[in-house]
């Protein structure tokens, strides 16, 4: 079932359940999307987005793995789609907005674009739920100009993602302090927790990770009151063949999720019974 923008909000005016976004970084064969998209459902036991790119067009190196492509890649997409998954997937240029829409329920800008004009408008014109990756060189408080440019179009329809912020080089920090800010803006916020924890380029030609502070960084952005979680998941990360670093195993979702859900519990309900406690999402 096609997930609806109404689930990053609220419903009635009461919080919504946290949001999981999860997948691979990228498609790497439609057996490997099929497996994870149904290990993932199991290991949650219920809905989620599954999230994979068709391409990966930053990659550090021009040697490094990059996908399937767009024809190819929204043909597999369309695979888990008619299986009743939610689909996001990014885009990287206008032109994509259009074919990719057609499959995905959500069209991803990634970080390093998040401030492309042509792209933010075309995605917007889709009419779908654009999901916009705060770029790591951009302030809390100034990524809501990339979603009113999204909003010009007349589609209101947007989250935005928090990955981190440059800190130094080869590595990146979280300002909690920033989800609430974006979230003061008037969208829905989503944290990536596996970017988060990336090295980027810290491996040479490729990117390094973390992966030990994925579940210590989401538990803080839920404690905070997000409305989704973001995290790449991957059944072996030693062999992904883009940003296993930094990837969650598979076999360790089942209960990151429920210890995220349990805290997601928590704080939605002391909204209103403790002074001083942010609104819930």
């Amino acid at each position: 079932m096609a997930i609806e923008f109404s689930a990053f909000g609220r419903a009635q005016g009461a919080p919504r359940p946290l949001v999981l976004i999860a997948g691979p970084c990228v498609i790497e064969s439609e057996e490997h999307v099929h497996r994870m998209a149904r290990g993932i459902r199991d290991a949650v036991g219920g809905g989620f987005v599954f999230k994979a790119s068709f391409d990966k067009a930053n990659r550090t190196s021009l040697d490094a793995y990059r996908g399937p492509g767009l024809v190819e890649g929204l043909r597999i997409l369309a695979g888990l789609k008619a299986e009743g998954f939610s689909i996001l997937t990014d885009i990287h240029e206008a032109a994509q907005a259009e074919p990719v829409a057609a499959v995905a329920d959500i069209l991803q800008i990634p970080a390093f674009l998040c401030r492309q004009t042509d792209l933010l408008l075309a995605a917007g014109r889709t009419g779908r739920i654009v999901n916009i990756k705060k770029g790591q060189f951009v302030a809390p408080h100034d990524i809501h100009r990339a979603a009113e440019k999204v909003a010009s179009t007349g589609n209101s329809q947007v989250v935005i993602t928090e990955r981190g912020s440059s800190f130094g080089y080869n590595n990146l920090v979280v300002d909690m302090r920033g989800l609430e800010i974006m979230r003061d803006a008037g969208w829905p916020v989503v944290f990536d927790a596996t970017h988060s924890v990336q090295l980027p380029s810290g491996a040479g030609a490729v990117s390094g990770g973390q992966p030990q502070f994925i579940e210590p960084l989401a538990r803080a952005a839920v404690a905070v009151g997000v409305s989704g979680i973001f995290v790449e998941v991957h059944d072996a990360p030693e062999k992904a063949l883009s940003d296993g670093p930094n990837a969650l195993r598979l076999d360790l979702l089942p209960q990151f999720w429920r210890r995220l859900q349990a805290i997601d519990g928590l704080v939605k309900s002391l909204v209103g019974q403790v002074p001083g406690l942010p609104t819930a999402p």
